[in-house]
């Protein structure tokens, strides 16, 4: 049975996430986590409000480890995928389940790439919406025809196309699509324009950060946002996640083609049910499942093992 684990973004963070894994031995990881990145990240997972954690460096180091706790339960239960898959920082953490990144050196990577966001985010403010009810290549149209700071930067499913840029262009570019024949756009409660040429002041710092990192050959098969292909040699992934800063996350073709390779179970492993949302209009046949508490992970075993 071919299983597909899925990790969730930013914007998937829920305050106190981490408290029913405190008493767990996946806690472990969490004060391995804050070692490495430099960040209490227990408070981040028991303390902090929502707005705290709506912070770009705190979104992203948080739900990084809520969900390699998830993951490391379900092997520990003997729960294994052949296939991993992220949908932006969410690659991070499936790099991680699949052995490219170490768990430190990727919360290491995740503390750097959300400051940096951050950064870039206060350097070329931006904001992000959902166009639901038009196909890609139809609001690509959209962002080229209002002419300003606007592009596509989710290809998230059928039908659900988010985009992102300076304020002002993305109200415009919602407004011309609504005209369109999509529905109302739906703003994201976000502090950029990720995945857009907006981005490009955290580029250096990513990049010294990749350029510093070990990446080892997988033991499960990653796929890639930017291309939305698997791959296999360690040595394409720096240039991936540099690319996919500002690059649109093509979630929609990576979902179909893992499907397509066999993947027909497709399970969400962190906070979250969005992308599981989103495989039920890209995969219909597939089956679906969540696990965001050791008692969902206890559950998941028990059904697929």
């Amino acid at each position: 049975m071919p299983i597909a684990f899925l990790f969730p973004g930013q914007g998937s963070q829920t305050p106190r996430s981490g408290a029913e894994w405190q008493d767990t031995p996946q806690w472990s990881l969490v004060e391995a986590a804050s070692e490495a990145a430099g960040l209490d990240v227990a408070h981040l997972l028991l303390v902090a409000d929502a707005e705290e954690l709506r912070d770009t460096a705190n979104a992203q180091l948080s739900t990084y480890v809520v969900s390699m706790m998830v993951v490391a339960a379900l092997s520990d239960g003997g729960l294994l995928p052949t296939h991993v898959a992220g949908h932006s920082l969410g690659e991070y953490t499936a790099l991680s389940a699949a052995g490219v990144l170490s768990p430190g050196d990727g919360a290491r990577l995740v503390a750097a790439r959300g400051m940096a966001m951050r950064s870039a985010a206060a350097a070329n403010p931006g904001t992000m919406a959902a166009i639901i009810g038009l196909d890609v290549d139809a609001v690509a149209s959209v962002c080229i025809d209002v002419g300003a700071d606007v592009w596509v930067a989710n290809d998230n499913a059928p039908g659900q196309v988010v985009i992102a840029g300076s304020a002002d262009a993305v109200e415009s570019a919602g407004s011309l699509a609504k005209e369109r024949g999509a529905r109302r756009p739906m703003p994201l409660q976000v502090a950029g324009a990720f995945h857009t040429p907006l981005m490009a002041p955290a580029q250096d710092a990513l990049d010294a950060a990749l350029a510093q990192t070990p990446f080892h050959s997988p033991t499960l098969l990653p796929w890639a946002n930017v291309d939305a292909s698997d791959h296999s040699q360690p040595g394409d992934w720096p240039g991936l996640l540099s690319a996919q800063l500002c690059s649109p996350v093509r979630w929609r073709e990576e979902i179909a083609a893992m499907a397509h390779a066999g993947a027909d179970v497709f399970v969400e492993v962190g906070p979250g049910n969005v992308l599981s949302g989103m495989v039920k209009r890209i995969a219909p046949n597939a089956a679906r499942h969540a696990a965001a508490t050791p008692g969902a992970v206890g559950d998941l075993v028990q059904n697929l093992r």
